[in-house]
């Protein structure tokens, strides 16, 4: 069985919003996309490959489906490793409203919550969520993330998509690993843990 992971870029403040341009997601009023571009490096990029190697298929939400089908069928280089995954991989698309899903080897989902046990039980690696606010937040609430790549930028935005919105449910991270690129930003990877644990630091009156 595939475990469920959700990579995606963040701000300080946990802005998930348009990281890649202007034109990605301007609901809001959002006015601040393209923010990651001018700290991607090739260290970056290379944590990115790493991750889309191990993906057997991918689960995304209907924003991020439309903006990867705008972009990455035009990406034909055999030797591209993010490319010719997204091209030829299985993407599940969690959408109520999407009416097809057009780009090579897509299917819709109309109830990701309720489904994702069986897409995960149809491969052996990852079922992999990249961007898709939405769905991740979704994913969150029914406690049904198993791995998290974060990405965190060295800057705050104060408005925008958020990655952990109300109803998040409390859970307990393990990290896996970490390191920072030149440009300042911290690739890290948690494992789900389980419940938090708390104490106090205070003493009984």
């Amino acid at each position: 069985m595939a475990k469920l992971t959700v990579t995606t870029f963040l701000t300080l403040d946990g802005i998930m919003q348009a990281p890649g341009g202007p034109p990605e997601d301007t609901s809001g009023g959002f006015e601040h996309g393209g923010w990651l571009v001018p700290h991607f490096d090739a260290e970056l990029g290379q944590f990115m490959t790493q991750i889309f190697e191990r993906a057997d298929a991918f689960l995304l939400g209907r924003g991020t489906y439309q903006i990867f089908a705008g972009h990455w069928p035009r990406m034909t280089d055999p030797h591209d490793p993010i490319a010719t995954r997204l091209n030829q991989l299985p993407k599940h698309v969690a959408s109520r409203t999407l009416a097809q899903a057009t780009w090579n080897n897509s299917t819709l989902v109309r109830d990701a919550a309720a489904e994702v046990g069986e897409l995960k039980r149809r491969y052996s690696r990852e079922l992999q969520v990249h961007g898709s606010a939405g769905l991740a937040q979704t994913l969150l609430q029914h406690d049904l993330v198993d791995e998290l790549n974060l990405m965190f930028f060295p800057l705050v935005l104060g408005v925008g998509k958020r990655l952990f919105g109300p109803g998040t449910v409390p859970t307990s991270l393990e990290l896996q690993s970490s390191r920072a690129t030149t440009q300042g930003v911290t690739m890290t990877t948690y494992h789900r843990k389980g419940r938090p644990q708390y104490g106090s630091f205070m003493l009984e009156p």
